[in-house]
């Protein structure tokens, strides 16, 4: 039985003491898209907005966010992370039983599909993330060497060097997939938002302070941000308060 966690929701129609399964019962997805699935990303950052400790997010907050982070990945058809995330942290990202169960009654798959977004460098296939009965999915740039990929993981080469989201999103709903959502890192964030395919943020602010350079969770546009006089405007759907620390959630209009 999984650990149970108590919030605060905050907005909208605050109530205090709700157990965090419970408090999130009733999340839906953003309304479905007839061009493409629906995209989210799920970041944790500090005080200062570092979504970075020591080259991983691991550290930043506590382990309601981390019961938090699969009730979203749950949600999802997909989960999905940039080649960076997957060589700064040996992460996986299967569901527990009990979220796996859930989901079988519901009538989907066990697992939702996951996915490692590359470009042209290499891909470390010694990471937990290839192990296990997740079906899994690898996109590699135009032209990048191809790895030796351990069983049960497709590969899929783009047509330009750097994946690009429309294309992802493409290749993904030719797979059923009508939902991502992503983890990360910074960089592969900002090239979803600035391609117009990036829907809801779901934000862990984390009671710490690093007063470092490490990355924030939207990493800056190459070549300038077209939001830098024009800044992307979401709404606020959800607050929730766990101890010190806050589960928001934003949804771009």
């Amino acid at each position: 039985m999984a650990q149970r966690f108590i919030v605060d929701r905050l907005w909208p129609d605050p109530a205090p003491g709700l157990d965090l399964d419970a408090a999130y019962a009733d999340f839906s997805l953003p309304p479905a898209r007839p061009d493409r699935p629906v995209v989210a990303t799920n970041m944790v950052t500090t005080i200062d907005g570092r979504a970075q400790l020591a080259g991983t997010a691991e550290g930043l907050s506590r382990r309601a966010d981390r019961r938090l982070m699969r009730l979203y990945r749950a949600a999802y058809d997909a989960v999905g992370s940039g080649v960076g995330t997957l060589r700064a942290a040996d992460f996986y990202s299967r569901l527990p039983d009990d979220l796996a169960h859930r989901r079988v009654a519901s009538g989907r798959t066990p697992q939702p599909l996951a996915l490692v977004i590359g470009g042209t460098g290499p891909i470390p296939t010694d990471r937990r993330w290839f192990s296990g009965d997740q079906p899994r999915l690898v996109i590699v740039g135009k032209d990048a060497p191809h790895p030796d990929l351990p069983s049960g993981t497709e590969l899929l080469e783009a047509p330009t060097p750097d994946p690009q989201p429309d294309w992802i999103l493409e290749r993904l709903a030719e797979r059923g997939v009508h939902s991502l959502l992503l983890e990360g890192g910074p960089t592969t964030n900002s090239v979803f938002l600035v391609a117009g395919d990036l829907d809801e943020l779901y934000w862990t602010l984390g009671a710490r302070v690093l007063a470092t350079e490490a990355l924030q969770m939207i990493a800056p546009v190459r070549g300038g941000s077209p939001f830098a006089e024009h800044p992307r405007e979401a709404r606020l759907v959800s607050v929730h308060r766990s101890e010190d620390e806050l589960f928001m959630r934003y949804r771009f209009e």
